[in-house]
């Protein structure tokens, strides 16, 4: 079975008066690259890749460099045809955008060989551990930057109360955009909202210095932080290890981090309890499992970073489907040892939309695909519909 065609597709959905900020950035949008691989038999496969920056750029590395490369070869092997392209961008690609391409690619080479075999991908990854996950609402980002602070808070405190009802044992929220005072208020409504018996995690999208992290992550102490997520920038790692030493808050990330390579660095030098591999971004399955195995042997956690469309949640979920409970119990508990998958609860159509069959929530769940490849089929007409508008 042959490659006959790759083609791109950036998608884009305008979210107008439901537009959200992290400490980072406002986000307009939704936006993403997808991959779509058709082979001489008929046979589509999707990847995901483009979704942190203009995706632009991912699509051209995929048409113009890696495209002509795999026209004609064989779907068997996606492992294999991820050395080759890496080897070959090495030199000028070992982060960022030729990753992010890289990623597309190998999760389409995976959907297609398992639709070749009649098995899911985690079945030929070695096999699933779980074929249901506990999700963690992603959700109390910053949402009007002018309203004044009680409002602010009452918003806050309403919307978390919303996830709690839903039925989600475990929120994550935003920090870092505003005074450590500020957002420590803004902690202790999130905590206030859904009681003590939730569990509450904290990203702030490296927003601080070390000396800025400690400070913080004293008032994520005092409220029971289940982590502090990115609470500097990815490449000070030095930053990394003093707020991991300082505080008794677990330390995670990695959502901005590139393959094996960049998350030895990362795992070895004792920078985090956490890994967070966004599987469209550090390199695809292919790499995932790699990291895995790295992970285990600094007895560190993987908890995938998942952002995007239906087809990147898909994608993590048969990534978490092979995760082993990290360390190993007889009887896991989510989060403490058994990884958790995320659920952003903002408005994103190209997750809810875009399949035939979308996720359902159900107990606190997603189910893994069953189905062979991915187990996803995209809806053209959706599929149409927002690429229209990108």
């Amino acid at each position: 079975m042959l490659i006959k065609e790759i083609s791109t597709h950036i998608v884009h959905v305008p979210l107008g008066d439901s537009r959200f900020y992290s400490s980072q950035a406002a986000f307009p949008a939704r936006n993403s690259l997808l991959v779509r691989i058709l082979t001489d038999d008929g046979l589509v496969g999707w990847g995901e890749g483009g979704q942190y920056g203009p995706p632009s750029p991912v699509a051209a590395v995929i048409d113009d460099v890696f495209a002509p490369q795999l026209v004609g070869r064989s779907i068997t092997g996606p492992t294999a045809i991820w050395e080759e392209l890496y080897a070959f961008s090495r030199d000028f690609g070992q982060k960022g955008t030729y990753v992010e391409a890289l990623s597309a690619i190998d999760i389409a080479l995976w959907d297609l060989w398992g639709q070749s075999l009649g098995q899911p991908i985690h079945a030929l990854m070695g096999g699933a551990v779980r074929h249901e996950v506990v999700a963690y609402a992603t959700g109390c980002y910053y949402t009007d930057r002018h309203a004044d602070h009680r409002s602010m808070l009452d918003a806050l405190h309403a919307e978390a109360e919303t996830y709690a009802a839903a039925g989600f044992r475990t929120l994550k929220m935003k920090i870092g955009l505003l005074s450590h005072t500020q957002d420590g208020h803004r902690v202790a409504a999130v905590r206030a909202a859904i009681g003590p018996e939730h569990n509450l995690l904290v990203d702030a999208n490296h927003a601080y210095n070390a000396a800025g992290a400690i400070r913080m992550g004293r008032v994520l102490e005092e409220h029971g932080v289940g982590w502090f997520e990115e609470p500097v920038v990815p490449e000070d790692h030095a930053g990394y290890r003093a707020v991991r030493q300082a505080l008794d808050v677990p330390v995670a990330g990695g959502e901005a981090e590139f393959t094996r390579f960049g998350f030895r660095d990362v795992v070895a030098t004792g920078c985090v309890d956490i890994i967070q591999p966004d599987v469209c971004v550090t390199g695809g399955l292919s790499e995932y499992a790699k990291l895995l195995a790295l992970a285990s042997a600094w007895n560190v956690q993987v908890i995938p970073h998942v952002w995007g469309s239906g087809i990147a949640l898909a994608a993590g979920l048969h990534a978490v489907a092979i995760t082993p409970a990290s360390p190993w119990t007889y009887a896991p508990v989510p989060l403490q040892n058994e990884p958790v998958i995320e659920y952003d609860r903002k408005h994103n159509p190209l997750r809810d939309e875009l399949l035939v069959e979308n996720f359902e929530l159900r107990d606190g769940k997603l189910a893994v695909p069953s189905g062979p490849g991915l187990g996803i089929e995209v809806d053209p007409t959706v599929l149409r519909r927002y690429e229209a508008t990108a």
